[in-house]
């Protein structure tokens, strides 16, 4: 079959009006990426951000810690007694600079609209998320699967959760590192501050918490196999 960009199989290149596409070969045959539309993008923020508040309600509820800007915000809480909510918006502020100037102005309107909508949800969790009895490793594996998923679908859309999701994906997009383990580096360094504020037990299942949440993502999270944009 032919190929494109005069790869082996002499076919002619994309034209122009097909540059806004991503052209991909999957063994004999070949595909194209298409952009989602408005809705879809509103759809899958909406689905990842009620993922990752129920993640998040799940870890909380066992009192482990989350990664993130929102994991060092609540160690600086704990440990000086600050506001947590000025503390998490002063962390954030380098990170939204980076958006604006170099994901663009789509990103960084989809990843505000994200978090305003996690705040919310996360806000009023305790009103809507009810837990009985939860085995911690099972409850600490489950927690990260969520908000795993959670990121996937908001990645996947071109937004995040802010902080260091918005660093994650702006090095994936530059150097190709895989925002996975780039969350996963940061979200360690995080949990070993937390041995400070919090139980070694918590920190430990906190720990296997964030290391399930970012392999997923490692392994999911790949612009090499997902077409959609």
């Amino acid at each position: 079959m032919a190929s494109i960009d005069g790869a082996p199989g002499g076919s002619p290149r994309l034209t122009n009006g097909e540059s806004a596409r991503k052209a991909h070969r999957f063994g004999s045959w070949a595909a194209t990426a298409t952009r989602h539309s408005p809705i879809e993008d509103a759809l899958g923020i909406l689905a990842g951000t009620l993922l990752t508040a129920l993640g998040i309600a799940l870890l909380g509820h066992l009192g482990f810690l989350t990664g993130g800007m929102a994991g060092l915000a609540f160690v600086v809480h704990y440990l000086t007694g600050w506001n947590f909510g000025l503390v998490f918006f002063v962390l954030n502020l380098p990170f939204y600079a980076l958006a604006v100037g170099r994901m663009g102005r789509s990103f960084t309107i989809k990843t505000a609209f994200a978090v305003g909508l996690l705040s919310t949800m996360t806000a009023f969790s305790g009103e809507v998320f009810r837990f009985g009895e939860v085995q911690p490793l099972l409850g600490a594996t489950l927690g990260g699967l969520l908000v795993g998923f959670g990121l996937l679908a908001l990645f996947r859309h071109r937004s995040s959760a802010g902080g260091i999701g918005i660093l994650a994906v702006y090095l994936q997009d530059r150097f190709g590192w895989r925002a996975g383990l780039t969350q996963m580096t940061v979200d360690l360094l995080v949990l070993v501050t937390a041995f400070a504020a919090v139980p070694p037990l918590a920190v430990l299942y906190s720990v296997i918490g964030a290391i399930v949440l970012n392999l997923f993502l490692a392994i999911n999270h790949r612009t090499d196999r997902y077409l959609a944009v």
